[in-house]
Order: structure tokens, then sequence, then C-alpha cells
């Protein structure tokens, strides 16, 4: 899962993209209305957390521009105000939810969750391919009836690979949704996580199609 944080004060936003990496989300941050909406054009993203009081572009054109151009991602909006105006308007405009600002970080990140889930929902609830089982609604993954930890990139990419089982899912597809500004310190860190679901899952699990992207081997030469 892919997710934006839009916030006009460092410190608040860097504690947010904190938050939310320590979940495993890819994050990317952007200081104002201008940056979010070029950023939200060009990538998929999920979730976009997003400040309302910020100069020129505020939170509530955001959402409209998004809204107006069928951007679908979820929006959590973030406020100074507490007002019910601020509130209805926002969720009017197309926000699904929103926090006025002094929130616990607790509340924070089940706000997130819940909202991360909702998108989910468009799934089936569990996704199966040879001994692997994987509920979208809990997160959880199995391999032979026993649990497997994955971190949140490797969940996410597994997600693209078996909702579309047997298909070359593009490099770019699963680059953009599970790759943030802060892998930038990895090599290649795509086939990283590709590698550790294969040592994890099986090591013909997923399939390399050079130059093309990569797909779910549904069937075991192990």
């Amino acid at each position: 899962m892919r997710v934006l944080v839009v916030e006009d004060e460092p410190t608040i936003r860097s504690q947010l993209c904190k938050v939310l990496r320590g979940e495993n989300y890819a994050v990317d941050e952007a200081e104002d209305g201008e940056v979010a909406l070029y950023k939200v054009a060009e990538w998929p993203y999920d979730l976009v957390v997003l400040d309302v009081m910020m100069p020129n572009i505020d939170g509530f054109e955001v959402v409209r521009c998004m809204r107006e151009k069928k951007i679908d991602a979820a929006v959590l909006i973030l406020t100074a105000r507490g007002g019910v105006e601020d509130r209805v308007r926002g969720l009017d405009l197309g926000a699904d939810d929103y926090l006025k600002k002094g929130f616990e970080l607790q509340e924070f990140k089940a706000r997130v969750r819940a909202l991360l889930r909702r998108k989910k929902q468009v799934f089936k609830n569990k996704l199966r391919a040879r001994d692997v089982e994987l509920d979208l609604a809990t997160g959880q993954v199995e391999k032979a009836g026993r649990p497997v930890n994955l971190t949140g990139r490797e969940y996410a990419i597994l997600v693209e690979l078996m909702s579309q089982p047997g298909a070359v899912v593009p490099r770019h597809q699963l680059y953009e949704g599970v790759v943030d500004e802060s892998d930038d310190s990895i090599s290649n860190p795509l086939e990283v996580h590709v590698c550790n679901l294969r040592r994890k899952l099986g090591k013909d699990f997923v399939r390399t199609f050079r130059g093309r992207g990569y797909a779910l081997n549904v069937e075991s030469t192990e």
C-alpha cells in the first residue's frame, strides 16, 4: 500500500511519515498542495493524508481537484479546526475521513488501517495460489496452513501477483505500489522484496520475465 502525506509543517510531516513507514507502508511526502497534485497525478496512491490549512493551494482544493480528475485514492483530512462546517465541506468534496489535529498516533494508525481496509474490499476476501493463502481482511498469509511473516512491502507485492495469477504484472506497477522515496538507499529494492518472497514462499513461486515484470507461478516445479 502506498501513502502520500501532505503537510506543510516539516516536523509533523516527518513524524507522520515515520509512523506510517513503521507500519510497513510505502510513503511519499509533499510539502504543499501544488506538489501533492503533481504526485497524485503521477503515482497510484492508495491513501492521501492531507492537511487542510496550507498556503496557496489548501487541502480542500486538493481534494476537489483529485475527485474532478477521477483520482480515487482514499483521503484522510487533518484539520486544526474542529468546526462542523469544515468537516462537512471536506466530506462533501470527496474526502473519506477526517482527524482533528492533536490526535493520538494510535488513533491515526487505526483510521489509516480502516481506510485501506475499505479500499481492499474491492477484492474477494481470500486469495489462493498453490499452497499459499492470503486473507485480505486480516492480512494473514499462510503456506501449507502455517503462518508466514511478510513485511508490508512483500505483502503488497504478493497481493498484486495473487490478484492476477499467472499474468505478468509490469515492473512499474509493482514498483509504484511498494517502493517510496525512503528506498533510495537500497539498490534494486523491488528485486530485494521479490527475492525475499521466494525465500519465504518457495524459490519458484514468483517468475521473472526480463524487461516485462513478474508473474505468479501457479504450477509448482519443486
